[in-house]
């Protein structure tokens, strides 16, 4: 900007004299600032050292802050031209919070993704009251932002698996998920009740939940009108799908990596990826007609409970690779001490 007089005088300058038709032509300049976020790094010679030094697969790594990574990864582009039209172009150099592009990816998903159930923790629980041979396909909402996206079953068996989390021994005041003699919703299902703990006599680990199911409240509500606090999602262990889920976070735990003037091998978050082995519901195994059509082809879901997450390239008839796309609140938000 502070070259352009002498910019615009030298074009003057050249053109002086000539005829129209061999001026050459005068560009409108237009100067405005480079979109930074936190936690990110822009420069292409340190992300190209991390692609070469192989702390990242590649260029297409869904850490990476690149197109090719954020499509990966299941970003949408209509959530980042959201995000740029609210911050719209300014020439001021500013710092955007990396939150704001995870809000707009989530208040993209939420309207549109499909929802699943998926347990990335698996703990299984045993319905002793359950006949070991009955299926109940249960309807289940696939979007309740969208009424026209309609229902799906879900195949209720003896056998389950919920979170892991979602069961404690001994639980807190305000804990109001599963618990030894604590009653509790799955969801589009029924009430159970926690019985007994089976434990690894090795370990001491919990290995297994025995639960009680009251058939009287198929659909989550009971005749009688009592009510529960925890609702779960889960998973029938008969009929659920083993899954390769990749949690992807940040690249960096600072909000400006390479400022400090320290390696950035050591600004590195060691948590940017976690792989664990998920049981996920029946119908992703293969598209349903209920699933909108992305234009980029890239399958896209909300895990009720855990977050958005989208089918990975390297996914296979016989290997299905899934990535986290980013989490229902804004967990480093409240690390940070801001509002979620």
């Amino acid at each position: 900007e502070n070259h352009r007089p002498l910019y615009n005088w030298f074009i003057d300058a050249v053109n002086e004299g000539r005829p129209a038709d061999k001026k050459i032509h005068h560009p409108q300049q237009i100067e405005f600032a480079k979109f930074q976020t936190t936690y990110t790094l822009l420069s292409k010679r340190n992300l190209l050292r991390m692609v070469q030094e192989k702390i990242v697969s590649g260029w297409d790594d869904p850490r990476m802050p690149t197109i090719s990574g954020f499509r990966r990864r299941g970003y949408t582009p209509e959530s980042i031209r959201h995000v740029m039209d609210e911050i719209g172009v300014t020439k001021y150099d500013s710092v955007i919070d990396f939150g704001r592009l995870e809000g707009g990816v989530r208040d993209d998903l939420n309207k549109r993704a499909p929802r699943r159930m998926a347990v990335i923790h698996p703990l299984k629980i045993v319905l002793e009251n359950w006949p070991e041979d009955k299926v109940d396909w249960v309807d289940c909402v696939n979007n309740p932002e969208d009424p026209g996206a309609g229902t799906r079953k879900a195949p209720f068996t003896r056998e389950l698996y919920i979170e892991r989390d979602d069961f404690m021994e001994e639980p807190p005041k305000k804990f109001f998920r599963l618990a030894l003699g604590r009653e509790v919703r799955l969801r589009y299902a029924y009430f159970i009740t926690c019985q007994s703990v089976v434990k690894d006599p090795g370990t001491g680990g919990i290995t297994e939940l025995r639960c009680t199911v009251d058939p009287a409240t198929r659909g989550g509500d009971a005749p009688d009108g009592r009510k529960v606090k925890g609702t779960l999602h889960w998973v029938s262990a008969t009929h659920a799908i083993d899954a390769e889920v990749r949690l992807f976070d940040r690249l960096f735990n600072v909000e400006s990596p390479g400022r400090s003037g320290a390696d950035l091998l050591t600004e590195l978050n060691p948590n940017s990826l976690t792989v664990v082995n998920a049981k996920v519901e029946p119908s992703l195994k293969e598209t349903g007609p209920d699933e909108p059509a992305w234009p980029d082809g890239i399958r896209r879901f909300q895990f009720e409970r855990m977050g958005y997450f989208c089918v990975d390239r390297e996914s296979t008839p016989g290997k299905l690779v899934i990535n986290r796309t980013v989490t229902l609140k804004d967990t480093w938000a409240k690390a940070a001490g801001k509002d979620d």
